[in-house]
């Protein structure tokens, strides 16, 4: 997959491209069914499947005092897209100029000069440009002037014939709430968060559950303070069950300022420190807690992994 991250790297073909464009945080099911038109379309046409992108999400240039917490990564975002067989993909830098662009400035400098747009998928709600002036019906106008088709698709519906709105935003509410199973379903894979794992306060180790203490960027959406059962992966791609506890601890502190990402890996005895990881979180155990003594709180623990152990064992 060719990546572009300044319009200066345009690719040099005739080939041209169908193409979509939005932010993807998730890469939910809704985009990939986005995605999936737009390869429909390039087939049709002979074209290239592109998507095109915002780095940093528009949010943290227009309102950053309101920008939501990221479902992933920039780098998480691009496999996903790899995965979904994606070709091109422009990462558009998104700054306070970018964000003064008429739609016909952006669809002349990215859709048709850069990408040799032959179409364009987006979803009916689409909007772009500054102050959000254009849609579907201005981008369908601007595809006549500019030679390319335009199709606006409308909501997914379910198998049982329910029409469900899949968004960025009902996958934050579900995560908030700890609804893990909810938010999967909507992504269509596991959310995962990824950081390096640092030096904690090791109490874990002391009570007979060591944790790896995973470092996330305070710009990525975490679930709500609870047990989970999850899968850590490693640098090598090997996956450990885990029970993952999310929160402040308040057996040990009153006031901590903020949730920590600590993984136990079931049956696993080694040095994590300083390597990546992933944690790909599967199913809610039980909310976070005060014990009134470690004898409680590991008393509780073993119950957790045993439960963890139990979840795991039925996941693919």
């Amino acid at each position: 997959m060719e990546v572009i991250r300044e319009l200066d790297a345009c690719p040099k073909t005739s080939q041209g491209h169908a193409l979509t464009i939005g932010v993807y945080d998730g890469l939910h099911h809704g985009h990939r069914a986005v995605i999936r038109a737009t390869r429909q379309a390039a087939d049709m046409l002979g074209a290239k499947l592109a998507v095109v992108t915002f780095d940093p999400h528009p949010a943290y240039v227009l309102r950053p005092e309101n920008a939501p917490l990221l479902l992933n990564s920039l780098e998480q975002k691009l496999e996903l897209m790899e995965a979904e067989g994606v070709e091109t993909v422009v990462v558009v830098p998104f700054n306070a100029q970018r964000a003064t662009e008429t739609p016909e400035e952006f669809v002349k400098a990215v859709m048709v000069d850069c990408l040799n747009a032959q179409a364009v998928v987006v979803g009916h709600d689409f909007h772009f440009g500054q102050d959000r002036a254009g849609n579907v019906e201005v981008l369908t106008e601007l595809g006549r002037q500019y030679g390319f088709e335009v199709e606006g698709l409308q909501l997914l519906a379910r198998p049982d014939g329910k029409v469900e709105s899949i968004s960025s935003t009902a996958i934050r509410r579900a995560l908030a709430g700890g609804e893990i199973r909810t938010a999967n379903r909507l992504l269509g894979h596991c959310h995962e968060l990824r950081g390096v794992v640092v030096d904690g306060d090791k109490r874990g180790r002391t009570i007979g559950f060591p944790t790896a203490n995973v470092a996330v960027s305070p710009q990525l959406a975490i679930p709500a303070d609870a047990v989970y059962a999850a899968w850590y992966v490693d640098p090598a791609g090997v996956r450990h069950p885990a029970a993952v506890n999310v929160g402040k601890r308040p057996t040990f502190y009153q006031d901590a300022e903020h949730s920590l990402v600590e993984a136990h890996l079931i049956g696993f005895d080694g040095d994590l420190y300083g390597q990546e990881a992933k944690v790909q979180f599967v199913e809610l155990i039980r909310s976070e807690q005060r014990f009134d003594g470690i004898d409680a709180l590991k008393e509780q623990l073993q119950k957790d992994v045993a439960r963890a152990t139990e979840i795991l064992s039925l996941e693919p």
